[in-house]
């Protein structure tokens, strides 16, 4: 069920509560509470819930960026080397073409 589906049922089962007796603000803490206590859980199953989460997961988002910053200089590294390589053999084609490998002797 989607995100707005999934509101639109709750809304509706809190009116239904509340046109049965229940009151609004009741319903309302029921609903935050169960949704604090499906977080809980989430976040248990992903091995989040200790006190140390919040570090480990802000070391993760660090080594990720620091591994994407390491690609991209990887990247612009080759294709510099690339250009070299091309500019060089190009000079070299020129140069035979044009005759001045005999300079040099």
């Amino acid at each position: 069920m989607s995100g707005a589906a999934a509101g639109d049922v709750l809304a509706q089962l809190m009116r239904q509560g509340a046109e049965r007796g229940c009151d609004l603000v009741t319903l309302r803490a029921i609903a935050e509470e169960a949704g604090e206590l499906g977080a809980g859980r989430a976040m248990a199953r992903l091995g989040l819930a200790d006190e140390g989460a919040g570090r480990d997961v802000r070391e993760l988002r660090e080594l990720l960026s620091a591994w994407r910053e390491a690609r991209r200089s990887a990247w612009k590294a080759a294709v510099g080397w690339v250009a070299r390589v091309a500019t060089a053999l190009v000079l070299a084609a020129l140069a035979v073409r044009l005759g001045i490998d005999g300079w040099g002797k």
